[in-house]
């Protein structure tokens, strides 16, 4: 209820123009019969009402109109000055929110112009026809102190709306910065990893073709389904973006943790025995979580088959309470120390990007017995503030 309350004026300016020029109005009755005691001017009080009251119906175009707002609230400030009421705050309320609409909604040097020549006016008129026993001090320094107090009050609030409408296109183009990245994550996936395994295949169809032709159909086999479901990971990536606000649309089933056998098993055809091991108690990961666990697998057992040598990797899982720890190893000698990403490739950039947007943490790099090792360390409930990265060894 209270939120309704709060948004209902949002939706509502000109209902809100009216209650403040209504209460304005309402303090110009006391303010028009405030004198000081010994004033010889006898001004009677319904001048200055009616004046309050034009100026208080000129605040229902200070939005619109700010600048022709404190046009006519000047005037009628002066003229009340003019005719010797004494310019107290309750009179001169009309003329200081409409000085607080245009610094709100102007630059500061129109703002401030406006403000020099309503003080200007309404001091020069003060000490000219004003009442003769009014403190010399209060003549001076009270319409300006009024006037200069909105003014400022209104360029603050205009800086602090451009701050916010900064934040909000940078936050607007870090998001879009994002997305471009994960859908970039997301195709260097699914394209590198069916296209390393068919590329393999391919190759080998072409070297047992004339002496091994029946292991070279059996590859064909293998390489058509590679293909096949190379196409319908890209289809469903693509659907994804072009229906992503439609709930309605079928989406294909997300992978996970649950397809690692799967994943294991389709580089057999390319020469690569992939072991999977699992530590401790199997828990359930959130689904981003799940996700980057299995996309940072397939793009390491990518990588191993595109450059390491040796023909057998290890994925081991380890569960704790909190925290799932992923070790993707290679065999090799110590002599087979080929990276499993080129220096300037997009795969290690990848993994260590998926692993930090999970909250996790990603190391990578040789190992002293031979081979290449990554090593990621998800937690199992995602935690708002990312880890740090570990320094490569």
């Amino acid at each position: 209820m209270i939120n309704n309350l709060r948004r209902r004026p949002r939706g509502h300016p000109r209902l809100v123009d009216a209650a403040v020029s209504a209460a304005l109005f309402a303090c110009s009755f006391p303010g028009s019969m405030i004198t000081f005691p010994g004033d010889d001017l006898d001004v009677p009080w319904w001048p200055g009402v009616l004046l309050a009251g034009a100026s208080c119906a000129a605040l229902l175009w200070r939005r619109s109109r700010p600048r022709a707002a404190v046009v006519l609230t000047t005037v009628c400030a002066t003229a009340m000055a003019a005719l010797g009421y004494i310019l107290t705050v309750v009179l001169l309320g009309p003329l200081m929110v409409a000085l607080h609409s245009l610094a709100a909604r102007t630059n500061r040097r129109t703002a401030n112009t406006f403000t020099c020549v309503g003080i200007a006016l309404l001091v020069g008129t003060a000490l000219a026809v004003g009442p003769g026993n009014e403190p010399l001090v209060l003549k001076l320094l009270g319409p300006a102190a009024w006037l200069l107090l909105p003014t400022s009050l209104g360029t603050a609030t205009r800086l602090r709306n451009e701050r916010a409408e900064r934040a909000r296109e940078e936050e607007a183009r870090h998001r879009v910065t994002e997305e471009r990245m994960r859908i970039a994550r997301d195709l260097h996936d699914v394209v590198a990893h069916h296209l390393v395994l068919a590329n393999i295949q391919a190759g080998a169809v072409a070297r047992f073709l004339r002496e091994r032709p029946d292991e070279a159909e059996k590859i064909a086999t293998v390489l058509v389904g590679t293909t096949y479901t190379a196409v319908r990971e890209l289809k469903a990536t693509v659907g994804l973006l072009r229906h992503a606000d439609d709930v309605e649309t079928p989406q294909e089933p997300t992978p996970g943790l649950a397809l690692l056998t799967d994943l294991a098993a389709s580089f057999e055809s390319a020469g690569l025995a992939v072991t999977v091991t699992t530590e401790g108690k199997r828990q359930p990961l959130s689904p981003g979580a799940d996700v980057t666990a299995y996309r940072i697998v397939q793009e390491a057992l990518t990588n191993v088959t595109k450059h390491a040598t040796g023909g057998s990797a290890e994925v081991h899982l380890a569960y704790s309470d909190d925290l799932l720890d992923i070790t993707v190893t290679n065999g090799g000698s110590p002599s087979q120390l080929s990276s499993p990403a080129p220096v300037g490739g997009y795969g290690l950039i990848g993994m260590r990007e998926r692993a930090h947007s999970a909250g996790g943490r990603l190391r990578a790099g040789h190992r002293p017995q031979g081979g290449f090792e990554v090593v990621v360390e998800l937690p199992l409930h995602f935690h708002s503030n990312p880890h740090e990265e570990i320094a490569p060894p």
